[in-house]
């Protein structure tokens, strides 16, 4: 599978092989719902139930699930239908086809990803204690607005700090910059990604030596869905990271402004740029990480400032073998590579946020 597919599967949703016998009839509201409302619904098998009301429309699908899922008009003007077979565990985007028309479901709250806010919904996971809410001490993430002469504006980024960061201290600390997805934006690892909260959970653990994340947008130039990744060139946004960003982090933020003590990740497209800028920029970063976003090869890092992890990780139900093969043959060549692979995910967020939650041990390790 290509990388372009691969990041279009990015905006889909994977399902289930096999459906049970009978769909239990526990369905509760989804997580992600706006207050008050009831549906859409998730059931503990993990089918989602929907209801729209729409009393004059001829026909109602839901982009989620195989082919979408249709649903079935009510005497009293709603439409309701359940998916065809279990969702992945995780975060989903969808959104409401009505006679034609594309519309967000008035039911859940919005997330930004398909290049546009899009309707959003979480399966429960049974791992997904690293990345809720708990009574732990919280970090915070905040906006920040820099300078950037090479497109003429100011450039949005948010900037995750551990706890105790704001403690009158000189304690300095390392930088991942962590990169979106294709139709995402600086908003999705810690909306969709709750980056922050598996990092509190780490930390609360002495899991991981904590670090600053820095989350900006990836993109210099407005490229329509299914048209633009032929013309994305890294040049632009590279300048934009290395020369501008990096220098803005170093200067506002208690950072150790090195080369050893900063990393790139992204996940998908993400993980593109990740792998073309430290390339192009060896000595800038020390740690590399490609979720779902391709493979580095013994060939591609040779003679270049050799990094001290390659991390590579992906869903069970992409292409494992691409990112095992890898690892083992970057370890051939004396690097230290790891391959990560989330049992029965796709090109998904439950895929990256286990993929960063496995990462981050490994980062900055003193």
């Amino acid at each position: 599978m290509s990388l372009v597919v691969a990041m279009v599967l990015a905006i889909t949703s994977s399902f289930a092989q096999t459906a049970p016998a009978e769909i239990k009839e526990d369905f509760k509201p989804s997580s992600l719902n706006q207050p008050g409302q009831e549906y859409p619904q998730v059931n503990s098998q993990g089918y989602v139930r929907f209801r729209i009301v729409a009393p004059s429309a001829d026909s109602v699908k839901v982009s989620l699930g195989k082919g979408g899922t249709r649903l079935s008009k009510s005497p009293d003007g709603s439409w309701t239908g359940t998916t065809a077979a279990a969702v992945d565990e995780g975060f989903h985007y969808h959104n409401i086809n009505i006679d034609g028309g594309k519309f967000n479901d008035p039911g859940t709250k919005n997330y930004y990803g398909s290049v546009r806010w899009e309707s959003g919904i979480e399966i429960p996971a049974h791992d997904q204690d690293f990345y809720a809410l708990t009574n732990v001490p919280h970090g915070n993430v905040q906006q920040v607005l820099f300078p950037s002469p090479s497109t003429g504006t100011s450039r949005r980024a948010f900037v995750y700090t551990p706890p105790g960061y704001d403690k009158k201290t000189s304690k300095r600390y390392p930088v991942l910059y962590l990169q979106h997805g294709w139709g995402e934006d600086e908003t999705a690892w810690s909306n969709q990604g709750h980056a922050n909260l598996i990092m509190d959970n780490l930390i609360a653990e002495n899991k991981v030596e904590p670090f600053i994340i820095v989350m900006t947008y990836g993109m210099t130039n407005e490229m329509r869905f299914g048209a633009g990744l032929r013309n994305f060139k890294i040049d632009t946004f590279q300048t934009v990271l290395v020369d501008e960003l990096i220098p803005y982090i170093d200067a506002n933020f208690r950072t150790v402004a090195k080369p050893s003590d900063r990393a790139m990740a992204g996940l998908s497209m993400g993980g593109m740029e990740t792998h073309t800028i430290t390339l192009n920029k060896p000595d800038v970063f020390a740690y590399y990480g490609l979720l779902s976003g391709g493979v580095y090869t013994p060939d591609e890092l040779k003679d270049k400032t050799k990094p001290k992890l390659v991390f590579m990780s992906c869903g069970s139900k992409e292409r494992p073998e691409g990112v095992k093969n890898a690892a083992t043959a970057l370890q051939g060549a004396g690097y230290n590579a790891v391959s990560y692979v989330s049992e029965n995910t796709a090109h998904e967020f439950q895929t990256w946020r286990r993929s960063l939650y496995e990462m981050a041990p490994m980062l900055f390790k003193k």
